[in-house]
């Protein structure tokens, strides 16, 4: 199963330092039931755009509460068996909560198939989302409308080989 880690750019460096993602519990998105039912589509390209869309989200959610680093959202796409993913915390009908699993154990980096981040031109607006997130999360438009606006940066596609040169 493919699985979207969200991180920053310091979490990513860190996985590189220890040459696995962790520590274990990990939160992650995927191609869930309640993913596929709420984006009302059965091809499987879609589907992982939207898990990674989400993971972005997550990074987002990372970089609001890691105020020291970059301002660019971090996602590692990792295979991991079925196996290894159960169903992420229970958050009821929260909208923000779809796809998300979580990982029982550490993931070597070494399985990862691909790291996507935000361009440099990208920090701006993610800096932007990131300082409103608390206001959008208490129901302000405004905040929300900002927050979405990170949205409209798609994240660049980089080898596993091209972690050093990201960190």
């Amino acid at each position: 199963m493919r699985v979207y880690v969200p991180l920053t750019l310091p979490g990513l460096a860190e996985a590189h330092k220890a040459g696995l993602l962790g520590p274990a519990p990990l939160d992650a998105y995927a191609i869930t039931p309640a993913l596929r039912e709420w984006y009302v589509s059965d091809d499987t390209e879609e589907l992982e755009y939207a898990a990674l869309s989400r993971a972005a989200q997550g990074s987002l959610r990372q970089l609001a509460a890691d105020p020291r680093a970059p301002r660019r959202r971090v996602v590692v796409a990792v295979d991991v068996p079925d196996t290894a993913v159960t169903a992420g915390p229970e958050r009821g009908r929260d909208q923000s909560a779809l796809g998300e699993v979580r990982l029982a154990e550490a993931v070597p980096l070494k399985k990862a198939a691909s790291v996507h981040v935000d361009a440099d031109d990208a920090e701006e607006d993610v800096a932007a989302a990131a300082a409103a997130l608390g206001a959008a999360d208490q129901g302000d438009d405004d905040a929300q409308f900002t927050v979405d606006g990170a949205d409209d940066h798609e994240l660049m596609w980089f080898g596993v080989q091209e972690i050093p040169n990201l960190v």
